[in-house]
């Protein structure tokens, strides 16, 4: 009895891990693959010089300054406050990555970091984050987004799996 209310008790964080270096390699990753994606459109392709850019009937590429939170929702001249933001859900994130002990939670949480890290530096620099996917059916069109917002929703996309998987398995494991 005494073990178990051991194990439930809230413990110091952690700020490394046995998982800690996969999800430093795969923040790394996808803050680097964004950032490179970026540069790319903005000084290679020149994006803002040739858009929009038909791929198919239903996706362009274009470009759009994002000021917003996500996909533009509540725009705000204070991007300090978000970058800030952003730092700090990375670190709380960084915590629980380094207490977990699921590599598919780490993995998730690292491509989170990722992505909002990137997402952060945009901010930084150019005072607003670069947007490039934009996909329309009709008179219908969806967010323009980038590659670190297409991290951040599989990463949560993966931990509700995650969390949905693991609950359907202790709930079969007591049966």
């Amino acid at each position: 009895m005494a073990e178990a209310l051991r194990e439930k008790r809230l413990s110091a964080p952690r700020f490394w891990s046995a998982l800690a270096p996969l999800v430093l390699v795969l923040a790394t990753f996808v803050f680097g693959f964004d950032q490179a994606h970026k540069w790319w459109m903005l000084k290679v392709y020149d994006i803002a010089g040739r858009q929009p850019v038909s791929v198919t009937s239903f996706f362009d590429l274009v470009l759009t300054w994002n000021k917003g939170i996500s996909y533009g929702m509540l725009p705000t001249k204070q991007q300090g406050l978000l970058i800030a933001l952003s730092v700090v859900v990375s670190l709380v994130l960084w915590m629980w990555a380094c207490q977990s002990r699921s590599v598919v939670t780490a993995a998730a949480l690292a491509i989170i970091i990722g992505g909002a890290l990137s997402n952060a530096l945009d901010r930084a620099i150019h005072g607003a984050v670069a947007d490039f996917f934009h996909f329309h059916v009709g008179s219908f069109n969806w967010y323009v987004f980038n590659i670190a917002d297409i991290a951040i929703v599989a990463g949560v996309a993966i931990l509700l799996y995650e969390s949905l998987l693991g609950s359907a398995r202790r709930s079969h494991g007591n049966a």
